[in-house]
């Protein structure tokens, strides 16, 4: 994977100033069941200009827990490739899991490196403490990680369409958007793939979850006040759930710092259930009951 500019300018500005964009972590997805996990790895990316979009020519790595490894390379995991690997999986006692996984509803989430654990212990982050507690509450529903660290709108939107065929989701989270603003991309931009992506998943039969985020004050007031806005704007027009803020009692602290990484970007891991929280307050009256 490559990711072009390696130096992102911020516009508009109060000053001039260059973001310094982090090196894109691999993506993974979280365990869709405590015996099973999977990952998806992208081929490769390209940009156009500047925003990233996926290749969705993908490898899927599928590990059990008595760790055979299954290597489905150069193609896309369909739901009949699933069936082919049923025998082999009665075998490694995995069964039971992978088909209690399969029936329940997907919760899908579309992110960027918020979600995709950067510089986080995997298993670590927050959609994989929401899968946590779906387990604990016996809610009848998985999570199913898509995010990709450096990922944009625009990456996202153009790899969903895959992920919707794949996954089947009752439930799509939307986390994207700071990447885009860590560009200087154009804000209309920004909410068109929104919006475009609320509409596909709608029609696809999901219910959608916008995850709204927030950008310093360096930006200047109009840029930072529209940024801010724009996700609202787009769950209002779609009628979807929002999360005003994923960095909600993270970001806004008297001293953030003690709950980002090093970069003083990425959440660190002692964030993770309050980012969980907030995302759980706009996800769980989607959830199916018990």
């Amino acid at each position: 994977m490559s990711t072009v500019p390696l130096l992102g300018v911020s516009r508009p500005a109060m000053m001039d100033s260059k973001v310094l964009l982090p090196e894109p972590d691999a993506p993974t997805m979280a365990a869709v069941s405590p015996r099973r996990s999977e990952k998806s790895i992208s081929r490769k990316m390209v940009s156009v200009p500047v925003e990233s979009v996926t290749d969705l020519n993908t490898c899927f790595t599928t590990i059990m827990s008595s760790g055979i490894v299954f290597a489905l390379k150069g193609f896309q995991l369909k739901r009949r490739h699933f069936n082919v690997l049923l025998p082999l999986l009665a075998s490694t006692g995995s069964l039971a899991s992978a088909q209690t996984a399969n029936k329940s509803a997907a919760v899908l989430v579309v992110g960027d490196s918020l979600s995709a654990e950067y510089g986080l212990k995997r298993g670590s982050g927050w959609v994989q403490i929401l899968q946590q507690r779906l387990v604990k509450e016996r809610i009848p529903a998985h999570m199913v990680n898509a995010g990709i660290s450096a990922d944009t709108t625009s990456g996202g939107r153009s790899r969903l369409p895959a992920l919707l065929t794949l996954h089947k989701p009752a439930i799509v989270v939307l986390e994207l958007g700071a990447n885009d603003a860590l560009r200087g991309l154009p804000l209309t931009m920004t909410r068109d793939n929104l919006t475009a992506m609320a509409r596909l998943s709608r029609d696809a039969g999901a219910r959608v979850v916008i995850v709204g985020m927030q950008v310093p004050p360096n930006y200047g007031g109009k840029y930072t006040a529209d940024f801010r806005d724009l996700f609202k704007t787009v769950a209002t027009e779609e009628k979807a759930a929002l999360v005003p803020f994923l960095l909600k009692g993270v970001a806004d602290l008297a001293d953030p710092t003690l709950l980002f990484q090093d970069d003083r970007i990425h959440p660190n891991e002692a964030a993770q259930p309050t980012l969980a929280n907030n995302v759980w307050a706009a996800l769980a009256p989607l959830l199916p009951k018990r």
